[in-house]
Protein backbone atom coordinates (compact mmCIF):
# COMPACT_ATOMS: atom_id res chain seq x y z
CA UNK A 1 0.00 0.00 0.00
CA UNK A 2 2.51 2.43 0.73
CA UNK A 3 4.25 1.24 -2.01
CA UNK A 4 1.11 2.40 -4.06
CA UNK A 5 0.94 5.48 -2.71
CA UNK A 6 4.09 6.54 -3.42
CA UNK A 7 3.65 5.76 -7.00
CA UNK A 8 0.48 7.45 -6.93
CA UNK A 9 2.58 10.20 -5.42
CA UNK A 10 5.16 10.86 -7.86
CA UNK A 11 3.26 10.55 -10.87
CA UNK A 12 0.95 13.45 -9.28
CA UNK A 13 4.13 15.52 -8.82
CA UNK A 14 5.01 14.55 -12.78
CA UNK A 15 1.77 15.78 -13.74
CA UNK A 16 2.32 19.01 -11.55
CA UNK A 17 6.40 19.78 -13.02
CA UNK A 18 4.53 19.09 -16.82
CA UNK A 19 1.82 21.50 -16.31
CA UNK A 20 4.30 24.12 -15.01
CA UNK A 21 6.15 23.64 -17.60
CA UNK A 22 3.77 24.88 -19.69
CA UNK A 23 4.35 28.22 -21.29
CA UNK A 24 1.85 30.37 -23.76
CA UNK A 25 4.36 30.95 -27.07
CA UNK A 26 1.53 32.16 -29.31
CA UNK A 27 -0.82 34.71 -27.07
CA UNK A 28 -4.45 36.23 -28.18
CA UNK A 29 -6.04 39.01 -26.33
CA UNK A 30 -9.35 39.83 -27.57
CA UNK A 31 -11.11 42.86 -26.03
CA UNK A 32 -14.59 43.85 -26.88
CA UNK A 33 -14.77 47.78 -26.29
CA UNK A 34 -18.08 48.28 -24.50
CA UNK A 35 -19.24 44.63 -23.88
CA UNK A 36 -20.81 44.03 -20.99
CA UNK A 37 -22.42 40.69 -19.53
CA UNK A 38 -25.56 42.24 -21.15
CA UNK A 39 -23.82 42.71 -24.62
CA UNK A 40 -22.98 38.81 -24.92
CA UNK A 41 -25.62 38.07 -23.35
CA UNK A 42 -28.67 39.57 -25.33
CA UNK A 43 -26.76 37.78 -29.00
CA UNK A 44 -27.22 34.36 -27.57
CA UNK A 45 -30.68 34.98 -26.72
CA UNK A 46 -31.66 36.92 -29.85
CA UNK A 47 -29.99 34.17 -31.37
CA UNK A 48 -31.86 30.97 -30.05
CA UNK A 49 -35.06 33.23 -30.62
CA UNK A 50 -33.88 33.44 -34.33
CA UNK A 51 -34.32 29.86 -34.14
CA UNK A 52 -37.82 29.90 -32.46
CA UNK A 53 -36.48 29.02 -28.87
CA UNK A 54 -36.15 30.65 -25.74
CA UNK A 55 -32.83 30.72 -23.90
CA UNK A 56 -29.13 30.93 -25.36
CA UNK A 57 -27.73 29.67 -28.44
CA UNK A 58 -23.91 30.37 -27.54
CA UNK A 59 -21.51 32.11 -29.11
CA UNK A 60 -17.98 30.50 -29.46
CA UNK A 61 -16.59 33.01 -26.56
CA UNK A 62 -19.20 31.59 -24.13
CA UNK A 63 -18.07 27.85 -24.54
CA UNK A 64 -14.49 28.58 -23.15
CA UNK A 65 -13.35 26.18 -20.53
CA UNK A 66 -12.58 29.03 -18.52
CA UNK A 67 -14.55 32.37 -17.13
CA UNK A 68 -14.55 35.03 -14.55
CA UNK A 69 -15.28 38.86 -14.63
CA UNK A 70 -13.44 41.86 -14.16
CA UNK A 71 -14.30 45.32 -12.55
CA UNK A 72 -13.26 48.24 -14.80
CA UNK A 73 -12.77 51.61 -12.66
CA UNK A 74 -10.05 53.69 -13.03
CA UNK A 75 -7.52 55.42 -10.83
CA UNK A 76 -9.41 58.52 -10.64
CA UNK A 77 -12.87 57.64 -11.33
CA UNK A 78 -15.40 54.41 -10.64
CA UNK A 79 -16.61 54.76 -14.52
CA UNK A 80 -13.45 54.31 -16.59
CA UNK A 81 -13.02 55.66 -19.88
CA UNK A 82 -11.07 53.59 -22.76
CA UNK A 83 -8.00 55.35 -22.15
CA UNK A 84 -7.57 54.23 -18.62
CA UNK A 85 -9.08 51.27 -18.93
CA UNK A 86 -6.92 50.00 -22.35
CA UNK A 87 -3.80 51.30 -20.41
CA UNK A 88 -4.84 48.79 -17.44
CA UNK A 89 -5.62 45.56 -19.60
CA UNK A 90 -2.17 46.32 -21.68
CA UNK A 91 -0.11 47.44 -18.54
CA UNK A 92 -1.57 46.06 -15.51
CA UNK A 93 -1.50 49.38 -14.22
CA UNK A 94 -4.33 51.90 -13.40
CA UNK A 95 -4.48 55.32 -14.28
CA UNK A 96 -6.28 58.54 -14.61
CA UNK A 97 -9.50 58.13 -17.18
CA UNK A 98 -7.91 60.04 -20.42
CA UNK A 99 -4.22 59.21 -19.83
CA UNK A 100 -2.68 56.73 -22.28
CA UNK A 101 0.39 54.59 -21.15
CA UNK A 102 1.01 56.55 -18.01
CA UNK A 103 0.57 55.52 -14.49
CA UNK A 104 -1.40 58.20 -12.15
CA UNK A 105 1.82 59.81 -11.04
CA UNK A 106 2.59 60.31 -14.81
CA UNK A 107 5.56 57.93 -14.71
CA UNK A 108 5.15 55.47 -17.75
CA UNK A 109 4.06 52.13 -17.86
CA UNK A 110 4.84 49.28 -20.45
CA UNK A 111 2.39 46.91 -21.73
CA UNK A 112 2.68 43.12 -22.27
CA UNK A 113 3.15 43.79 -25.79
CA UNK A 114 6.20 45.99 -25.68
CA UNK A 115 7.55 43.24 -23.21
CA UNK A 116 7.33 40.68 -25.07
CA UNK A 117 8.63 42.55 -28.18
CA UNK A 118 11.79 43.13 -26.64
CA UNK A 119 12.02 39.53 -25.90
CA UNK A 120 11.77 38.56 -29.47
CA UNK A 121 8.64 37.90 -29.71
CA UNK A 122 6.00 39.02 -32.87
CA UNK A 123 3.32 41.50 -32.11
CA UNK A 124 0.20 42.52 -33.89
CA UNK A 125 -2.55 45.05 -32.86
CA UNK A 126 -5.70 45.58 -34.56
CA UNK A 127 -9.07 47.04 -34.44
CA UNK A 128 -12.06 47.94 -35.65
CA UNK A 129 -11.66 51.10 -35.28
CA UNK A 130 -8.18 54.25 -36.08
CA UNK A 131 -5.15 52.09 -34.87
CA UNK A 132 -4.60 55.07 -32.77
CA UNK A 133 -7.81 55.16 -30.67
CA UNK A 134 -7.79 54.23 -27.06
CA UNK A 135 -7.83 50.55 -26.53
CA UNK A 136 -5.36 50.28 -29.67
CA UNK A 137 -2.62 52.71 -28.51
CA UNK A 138 -1.99 51.63 -24.88
CA UNK A 139 -0.44 49.03 -26.43
CA UNK A 140 2.65 51.56 -27.90
CA UNK A 141 1.98 54.73 -26.58
CA UNK A 142 2.64 57.29 -23.73
CA UNK A 143 0.37 60.04 -23.80
CA UNK A 144 -1.09 62.31 -21.14
CA UNK A 145 -3.81 62.45 -23.53
CA UNK A 146 -5.79 60.27 -25.45
CA UNK A 147 -6.49 63.27 -28.18
CA UNK A 148 -2.92 63.69 -28.87
CA UNK A 149 -3.41 61.74 -31.88
CA UNK A 150 -0.43 62.87 -34.06
CA UNK A 151 2.07 62.03 -31.20
CA UNK A 152 0.66 58.49 -30.65
CA UNK A 153 0.59 58.15 -34.38
CA UNK A 154 4.75 58.82 -34.21
CA UNK A 155 4.63 56.56 -31.29
CA UNK A 156 3.21 54.29 -33.62
CA UNK A 157 5.59 53.97 -35.89
CA UNK A 158 8.51 54.25 -33.44
CA UNK A 159 6.85 51.16 -31.61
CA UNK A 160 8.25 48.78 -34.64
CA UNK A 161 5.89 46.43 -34.08
CA UNK A 162 5.62 44.06 -36.94
CA UNK A 163 2.16 44.38 -37.84
CA UNK A 164 -1.40 47.54 -37.12
CA UNK A 165 -4.46 46.46 -38.94
CA UNK A 166 -7.53 48.60 -38.77
CA UNK A 167 -9.21 52.29 -40.48
CA UNK A 168 -5.95 54.45 -40.49
CA UNK A 169 -4.66 57.50 -38.38
CA UNK A 170 -6.90 59.94 -37.01
CA UNK A 171 -5.38 62.81 -37.78
CA UNK A 172 -2.43 62.19 -40.14
CA UNK A 173 -1.26 65.99 -39.77
CA UNK A 174 0.06 67.89 -36.85
CA UNK A 175 -2.29 70.77 -36.37
CA UNK A 176 0.21 72.26 -34.74
CA UNK A 177 3.45 71.70 -36.97
CA UNK A 178 2.87 72.26 -40.79
CA UNK A 179 5.85 70.90 -41.57
CA UNK A 180 5.46 67.66 -39.69
CA UNK A 181 4.96 65.00 -42.00
CA UNK A 182 2.35 62.73 -42.82
CA UNK A 183 1.93 59.68 -40.75
CA UNK A 184 1.11 57.35 -43.52
CA UNK A 185 4.40 58.83 -44.87
CA UNK A 186 6.09 58.44 -41.82
CA UNK A 187 4.85 55.05 -41.30
CA UNK A 188 6.68 54.46 -44.80
CA UNK A 189 9.92 55.76 -43.94
CA UNK A 190 10.28 53.34 -41.27
CA UNK A 191 9.26 50.64 -43.03
CA UNK A 192 5.84 49.97 -43.04
CA UNK A 193 3.97 48.55 -46.40
CA UNK A 194 0.47 50.40 -45.99
CA UNK A 195 -1.61 48.20 -47.43
CA UNK A 196 -4.80 49.15 -49.04
CA UNK A 197 -7.45 45.84 -48.66
CA UNK A 198 -7.47 42.20 -47.87
CA UNK A 199 -7.47 41.49 -51.67
CA UNK A 200 -3.97 43.91 -51.57
CA UNK A 201 -2.18 41.92 -49.06
CA UNK A 202 -0.94 39.36 -51.35
CA UNK A 203 1.26 42.10 -52.96
CA UNK A 204 3.08 43.19 -50.25
CA UNK A 205 4.47 39.02 -48.92
CA UNK A 206 7.60 40.53 -49.22
CA UNK A 207 6.97 43.24 -46.53
CA UNK A 208 8.69 42.92 -43.20
CA UNK A 209 6.59 45.30 -41.48
CA UNK A 210 2.70 45.79 -42.34
CA UNK A 211 -0.10 48.43 -41.52
CA UNK A 212 -3.55 46.79 -43.12
CA UNK A 213 -6.05 49.89 -44.29
CA UNK A 214 -9.18 49.85 -45.76
CA UNK A 215 -8.90 50.02 -49.56
CA UNK A 216 -10.63 53.41 -49.50
CA UNK A 217 -7.48 54.75 -46.65
CA UNK A 218 -6.39 57.43 -49.12
CA UNK A 219 -9.17 59.36 -48.60
CA UNK A 220 -8.24 59.92 -45.37
CA UNK A 221 -4.41 60.81 -46.17
CA UNK A 222 -4.90 64.60 -45.11
CA UNK A 223 -7.51 64.43 -42.76
CA UNK A 224 -10.05 62.73 -39.85
CA UNK A 225 -10.16 58.90 -40.71
CA UNK A 226 -13.31 57.36 -39.49
CA UNK A 227 -14.35 53.41 -38.89
CA UNK A 228 -14.49 50.37 -40.24
CA UNK A 229 -18.04 49.95 -41.46
CA UNK A 230 -20.30 48.72 -38.83
CA UNK A 231 -21.19 44.56 -39.41
CA UNK A 232 -25.03 45.50 -40.59
CA UNK A 233 -23.56 48.21 -43.27
CA UNK A 234 -20.89 46.31 -44.46
CA UNK A 235 -20.40 45.40 -48.27
CA UNK A 236 -18.53 42.50 -49.79
CA UNK A 237 -15.65 44.75 -50.50
CA UNK A 238 -15.31 45.93 -46.89
CA UNK A 239 -11.78 45.09 -44.03
CA UNK A 240 -13.62 42.93 -41.65
CA UNK A 241 -11.59 42.24 -38.47
CA UNK A 242 -11.71 38.05 -38.91
CA UNK A 243 -9.36 39.30 -42.30
CA UNK A 244 -6.86 41.16 -40.45
CA UNK A 245 -6.80 38.62 -37.74
CA UNK A 246 -6.22 36.33 -40.67
CA UNK A 247 -3.48 38.32 -42.13
CA UNK A 248 -1.94 38.91 -38.77
CA UNK A 249 -1.17 35.15 -37.87
CA UNK A 250 0.00 34.69 -41.35
CA UNK A 251 2.50 37.60 -41.20
CA UNK A 252 3.38 36.86 -37.49
CA UNK A 253 3.73 32.67 -37.82
CA UNK A 254 7.46 33.91 -39.24
CA UNK A 255 8.23 33.74 -35.60
CA UNK A 256 8.77 31.44 -32.80
CA UNK A 257 6.46 33.31 -30.67
CA UNK A 258 3.49 35.91 -31.06
CA UNK A 259 1.53 38.13 -29.27
CA UNK A 260 -1.67 39.31 -30.96
CA UNK A 261 -4.51 41.96 -29.64
CA UNK A 262 -7.60 42.21 -31.68
CA UNK A 263 -10.28 44.79 -30.70
CA UNK A 264 -14.13 45.27 -31.53
CA UNK A 265 -14.28 48.67 -31.39
CA UNK A 266 -17.38 49.20 -32.94
CA UNK A 267 -19.67 47.59 -29.84
CA UNK A 268 -18.97 50.66 -27.99
CA UNK A 269 -20.03 52.93 -30.97
CA UNK A 270 -23.17 51.58 -31.22
CA UNK A 271 -23.46 51.36 -27.48
CA UNK A 272 -23.07 54.64 -27.27
CA UNK A 273 -26.04 55.14 -29.46
CA UNK A 274 -28.34 52.96 -27.63
CA UNK A 275 -28.61 50.86 -31.60
CA UNK A 276 -29.34 47.42 -30.25
CA UNK A 277 -29.71 46.03 -33.87
CA UNK A 278 -25.94 47.27 -34.69
CA UNK A 279 -24.73 45.81 -31.14
CA UNK A 280 -25.82 42.62 -31.68
CA UNK A 281 -24.44 42.40 -35.28
CA UNK A 282 -21.08 43.69 -33.98
CA UNK A 283 -20.32 41.08 -31.00
CA UNK A 284 -21.41 38.44 -33.82
CA UNK A 285 -18.73 39.83 -36.12
CA UNK A 286 -16.30 39.66 -33.06
CA UNK A 287 -17.13 36.38 -32.31
CA UNK A 288 -15.87 35.45 -36.12
CA UNK A 289 -12.78 36.97 -35.32
CA UNK A 290 -12.34 34.69 -32.44
CA UNK A 291 -13.08 31.57 -34.41
CA UNK A 292 -9.81 32.38 -36.65
CA UNK A 293 -8.10 32.28 -33.94
CA UNK A 294 -9.81 29.41 -32.55
CA UNK A 295 -8.92 27.65 -35.22
CA UNK A 296 -4.64 28.50 -34.55
CA UNK A 297 -5.66 27.16 -31.13
CA UNK A 298 -7.00 23.54 -32.36
CA UNK A 299 -3.70 23.46 -34.38
CA UNK A 300 -1.64 24.53 -31.45
CA UNK A 301 -3.42 23.91 -28.46
CA UNK A 302 -0.38 22.94 -25.44
CA UNK A 303 1.18 26.52 -26.88
CA UNK A 304 -1.66 28.51 -27.21
CA UNK A 305 -3.37 31.34 -24.92
CA UNK A 306 -6.60 33.12 -25.88
CA UNK A 307 -8.05 35.78 -23.42
CA UNK A 308 -11.41 37.95 -24.21
CA UNK A 309 -12.33 40.35 -22.27
CA UNK A 310 -13.91 44.25 -22.52
CA UNK A 311 -12.65 47.66 -21.09
CA UNK A 312 -15.64 48.55 -19.72
CA UNK A 313 -19.80 48.50 -20.16
CA UNK A 314 -21.20 51.03 -22.54
CA UNK A 315 -24.72 52.03 -22.16
CA UNK A 316 -26.11 50.16 -19.38
CA UNK A 317 -27.63 47.67 -21.88
CA UNK A 318 -30.84 45.59 -19.82
CA UNK A 319 -32.92 43.11 -20.79
CA UNK A 320 -35.86 43.78 -19.85
CA UNK A 321 -37.81 46.75 -20.48
CA UNK A 322 -41.41 46.05 -19.10
CA UNK A 323 -43.88 42.93 -18.94
CA UNK A 324 -41.66 39.42 -18.36
CA UNK A 325 -41.19 38.81 -21.97
CA UNK A 326 -38.27 39.16 -24.67
CA UNK A 327 -39.22 40.05 -28.34
CA UNK A 328 -35.36 40.34 -29.47
CA UNK A 329 -36.42 38.37 -33.03
CA UNK A 330 -38.21 41.46 -33.96
CA UNK A 331 -34.47 43.40 -34.22
CA UNK A 332 -33.90 40.86 -37.14
CA UNK A 333 -36.14 43.61 -39.13
CA UNK A 334 -33.63 46.45 -38.58
CA UNK A 335 -31.58 46.55 -41.79
CA UNK A 336 -28.99 49.04 -41.22
CA UNK A 337 -26.83 51.29 -38.36
CA UNK A 338 -28.66 54.07 -36.87
CA UNK A 339 -25.59 55.64 -38.12
CA UNK A 340 -26.84 55.01 -41.69
CA UNK A 341 -30.41 55.62 -40.82
CA UNK A 342 -29.79 58.70 -40.01
CA UNK A 343 -27.47 59.96 -42.49
CA UNK A 344 -30.40 58.80 -45.02
CA UNK A 345 -33.06 60.55 -43.48
CA UNK A 346 -30.93 63.76 -43.21
CA UNK A 347 -30.27 62.83 -46.50
CA UNK A 348 -34.07 62.86 -48.28
CA UNK A 349 -34.85 66.00 -46.00
CA UNK A 350 -31.84 67.86 -47.61
CA UNK A 351 -33.29 66.42 -51.41
CA UNK A 352 -36.72 67.26 -50.86
CA UNK A 353 -36.77 69.83 -48.43
CA UNK A 354 -39.88 71.88 -47.84
CA UNK A 355 -41.82 69.61 -49.51
CA UNK A 356 -41.04 65.96 -47.91
CA UNK A 357 -44.18 64.10 -46.37
CA UNK A 358 -44.62 61.97 -44.18
CA UNK A 359 -45.64 59.19 -46.12
CA UNK A 360 -41.74 59.27 -48.03
CA UNK A 361 -40.57 59.19 -44.23
CA UNK A 362 -42.64 56.13 -43.32
CA UNK A 363 -41.69 54.17 -46.50
CA UNK A 364 -38.25 54.68 -45.87
CA UNK A 365 -38.60 53.87 -42.36
CA UNK A 366 -40.51 50.81 -43.00
CA UNK A 367 -37.63 49.43 -45.10
CA UNK A 368 -34.93 50.42 -42.89
CA UNK A 369 -36.67 48.73 -39.36
CA UNK A 370 -39.98 46.89 -40.52
CA UNK A 371 -41.76 49.43 -38.38
CA UNK A 372 -45.19 49.80 -39.79
CA UNK A 373 -44.93 46.97 -42.47
CA UNK A 374 -43.90 44.23 -40.33
CA UNK A 375 -44.08 45.57 -37.00
CA UNK A 376 -46.92 47.08 -35.54
CA UNK A 377 -47.48 50.41 -33.68
CA UNK A 378 -49.70 51.50 -31.26
CA UNK A 379 -51.12 54.93 -31.98
CA UNK A 380 -49.01 56.83 -29.50
CA UNK A 381 -45.60 55.17 -31.10
CA UNK A 382 -46.67 56.55 -34.42
CA UNK A 383 -47.76 59.94 -32.97
CA UNK A 384 -43.98 60.55 -31.85
CA UNK A 385 -42.35 59.53 -34.87
CA UNK A 386 -44.69 62.14 -36.71
CA UNK A 387 -44.01 64.87 -33.74
CA UNK A 388 -40.16 64.22 -34.41
CA UNK A 389 -40.92 64.73 -38.14
CA UNK A 390 -42.30 67.45 -37.85
CA UNK A 391 -39.25 68.50 -35.35
CA UNK A 392 -37.20 67.93 -38.21
CA UNK A 393 -38.96 69.80 -40.66
CA UNK A 394 -38.92 72.79 -38.81
CA UNK A 395 -35.66 73.22 -37.16
CA UNK A 396 -33.76 69.86 -37.93
CA UNK A 397 -33.84 68.51 -34.33
CA UNK A 398 -30.45 66.39 -33.59
CA UNK A 399 -29.14 64.00 -30.93
CA UNK A 400 -25.84 63.80 -29.54
CA UNK A 401 -23.85 60.62 -29.08
CA UNK A 402 -20.47 60.43 -28.69
CA UNK A 403 -19.03 59.73 -32.45
CA UNK A 404 -21.95 61.52 -34.26
CA UNK A 405 -24.69 64.08 -34.19
CA UNK A 406 -27.54 62.07 -35.23
CA UNK A 407 -30.97 62.83 -36.94
CA UNK A 408 -33.75 62.81 -33.83
CA UNK A 409 -35.85 61.29 -35.95
CA UNK A 410 -34.12 58.43 -36.39
CA UNK A 411 -32.49 57.80 -32.94
CA UNK A 412 -36.75 58.40 -31.83
CA UNK A 413 -37.37 55.52 -34.57
CA UNK A 414 -34.57 53.18 -33.29
CA UNK A 415 -35.50 53.75 -29.79
CA UNK A 416 -39.21 52.59 -30.82
CA UNK A 417 -38.01 49.51 -31.96
CA UNK A 418 -35.35 48.85 -28.87
CA UNK A 419 -38.22 49.12 -27.00
CA UNK A 420 -40.50 46.83 -28.75
CA UNK A 421 -37.69 44.25 -28.72
CA UNK A 422 -37.62 45.10 -25.40
CA UNK A 423 -34.06 45.91 -24.53
CA UNK A 424 -33.46 48.89 -21.86
CA UNK A 425 -30.44 51.38 -21.95
CA UNK A 426 -29.66 53.30 -18.88
CA UNK A 427 -26.91 55.34 -20.34
CA UNK A 428 -25.33 57.25 -23.94
CA UNK A 429 -21.73 56.82 -22.19
CA UNK A 430 -19.77 53.77 -19.92
CA UNK A 431 -20.86 52.03 -16.98
CA UNK A 432 -19.09 50.89 -13.57
CA UNK A 433 -20.49 47.25 -14.66
CA UNK A 434 -18.45 44.39 -14.22
CA UNK A 435 -17.02 43.00 -18.18
CA UNK A 436 -16.61 39.03 -18.89
CA UNK A 437 -13.55 36.81 -19.06
CA UNK A 438 -13.45 33.73 -21.64
CA UNK A 439 -10.37 32.00 -21.46
CA UNK A 440 -8.95 28.74 -23.12
CA UNK A 441 -5.48 27.35 -23.69
CA UNK A 442 -1.94 27.53 -21.67
CA UNK A 443 -2.57 29.54 -18.39
CA UNK A 444 -6.68 29.98 -18.90
CA UNK A 445 -7.11 28.51 -15.50
CA UNK A 446 -5.99 31.70 -13.48
CA UNK A 447 -8.93 33.63 -15.21
CA UNK A 448 -11.66 32.53 -13.08
CA UNK A 449 -14.12 34.15 -10.67
CA UNK A 450 -13.83 37.47 -9.89
CA UNK A 451 -10.71 39.98 -10.91
CA UNK A 452 -9.67 43.38 -11.41
CA UNK A 453 -9.33 44.34 -14.52
CA UNK A 454 -5.24 45.38 -13.64
CA UNK A 455 -4.82 41.39 -12.72
CA UNK A 456 -5.08 40.35 -16.56
CA UNK A 457 -1.99 41.79 -17.88
CA UNK A 458 0.01 40.17 -15.34
CA UNK A 459 -1.50 36.79 -15.95
CA UNK A 460 -1.14 37.03 -19.97
CA UNK A 461 2.41 38.03 -19.36
CA UNK A 462 3.00 35.43 -16.52
CA UNK A 463 1.69 32.40 -19.29
CA UNK A 464 4.28 33.75 -21.07
CA UNK A 465 7.38 32.88 -19.25
CA UNK A 466 8.68 30.51 -18.66
CA UNK A 467 8.11 28.42 -15.06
Amino acid sequence: KNHMRRLVSLMCMCVVAILSMAQAKYVFMFIGDGMGPHQVLSTEMYLAEMEGKIGRKQLLMTTFPYSGQAATFSASSGITDSAASGTCLATGKKTNNGVIGLAHDSTPVYSVASQLKQQGWGVGIMTTVTIDHATPSAHYAHTPSRENYYTIGTQLVESNFDFFGGAGFSRPLDRNNADAPNLYDLAQQKGYALVAGYEDVKSHSAAKKMILLPEYYQDYYTSFAGSLPYAIDRTPSDLTLSQIVEVAIDRLSTYDRFFIMAEGGKIDYASHANDGATVLHEVMDFDEAIKVAYRFYEQHPDETLIVITADHETGGMALGNSDYVLNLKVLANQQCSLDKLSDQLSALHKTEGKNLQWEQVKELISKNTGLYSKVEMTTDEDAKLQEAFANMMSHQEVVKTLYKDLNALAANTLATLNKKSRLGWTSGGHTASAVPIFAIGVGAEHFTGWHDNSEIAPLIYQATQSK
